[in-house]
């Protein structure tokens, strides 16, 4: 006779199944997540609905001129766009306008960071003073520098030749029309006073996030302002001033207000999005206009696709 274990019955004794738990993981991420779908319906109702209708409008003859002639015009629109001299030209004043705007603001920024970075008495109303013209509306922007700066007879930069010539006794003062002899540099220099500030901001954020250890021993073993610059401060800054260009150039390759204040697009200041306003609203051609508008949104998108990546890995150095 053979004496069994208690311990091997009960190892032997068969095991009850136990019924499967709900996925609790994916009802907790459907609940985190359902606040955010009103916005997502809105955002997608608001903005992508449209420019669907964009790109259908795109691919027809329909000019409001000739109503009869409306039908369907395959991929026409966009070889007029790509051979159009007027756009190809608008398209050039964009690069150069967007480019030179980006380049100046930025360095101008950089270096009005740098001071702000500084300790000094004052420094919060200096501070709030230089972010002041990016918070100003673009219109009131525009008419500000057309009418209290640029204008020949009672502007502030010709007020001020005249007052300095005077110094000198002379009433002959140069009274320049800024908007007609330098039509493009005007636009430009509204253009840099109102997005200094973001980039000063973008690189201010940067520099106060420095290794504040790295910089204090590179000064205790002789290091100089430049080289501390130079070998810390800038490579540290690099991503921070790439994001702060691709964004800055995502804004003002739309950017339409100063244009169509100061100078209405004439004298060679004409942009895409202002030629786009012309195609749509003076020659009424809905099908041309449509067909420029998404050449404008692929390459806005473009450039923002190397912001984003900017971002993620910003974020990414951040969460070492």
């Amino acid at each position: 006779m053979t004496i069994t274990h208690p311990l091997t019955k009960r190892a032997r004794a068969p095991q009850t199944a136990h019924p499967a738990a709900p996925p609790r993981r994916s009802r907790g991420a459907w609940a985190r997540r359902a606040p955010l779908l009103p916005a997502l319906i809105f955002m997608i109702v608001v903005t992508q609905l449209p420019f669907v209708g964009t790109v259908a409008i795109s691919f027809m003859r329909w000019n409001a001129l000739d109503p009869n002639n409306k039908a369907f015009a395959g991929l026409q629109n966009y070889k007029n766009a790509v051979t159009d001299p007027e756009l190809r030209s608008s398209l050039l004043t964009t690069v150069t306008l967007t480019a030179t705007v980006v380049l100046v603001s930025l360095a101008l920024g950089l270096g009005l960071a740098l001071l702000l970075d500084r300790k000094f008495r004052g420094r919060g109303i200096v501070r709030t003073m230089l972010i002041t013209p990016f918070l100003v509306v673009p219109v009131a922007s525009a008419l500000l520098w057309k009418h209290a700066l640029y204008n020949a007879t009672y502007g502030l930069i010709n007020g001020s030749l005249t007052w300095l010539w005077s110094l000198f006794g002379s009433d002959s003062a140069p009274q320049p029309d800024w908007l007609s002899s330098l039509p493009l540099m005007s636009v430009e220099a509204s253009l840099i006073w109102q997005w200094t500030p973001f980039m000063m901001l973008i690189t201010l954020a940067g520099l106060q996030s420095r290794p504040v250890d790295a910089v204090e021993a590179a000064r205790v073993d002789g290091a100089t302002t430049w080289q501390v610059f130079r070998y810390l401060t800038f490579p540290h800054l690099r991503r921070y001033l790439e994001l702060a260009a691709l964004l800055g150039s995502i804004y003002v390759v739309q950017n339409f207000d100063a244009v169509f204040t100061l100078t209405a697009g004439g004298l060679g200041t004409a942009n895409l999005p202002y030629t786009v306003y012309e195609t749509f609203y003076q020659a009424h051609d809905y099908g041309q206009a449509s067909a420029e508008g998404v050449i404008v949104v692929i390459c806005s998108l473009l450039v923002g696709t190397f912001a984003l990546r900017t971002v993620s890995s910003l974020l990414r150095e951040e969460t070492r």
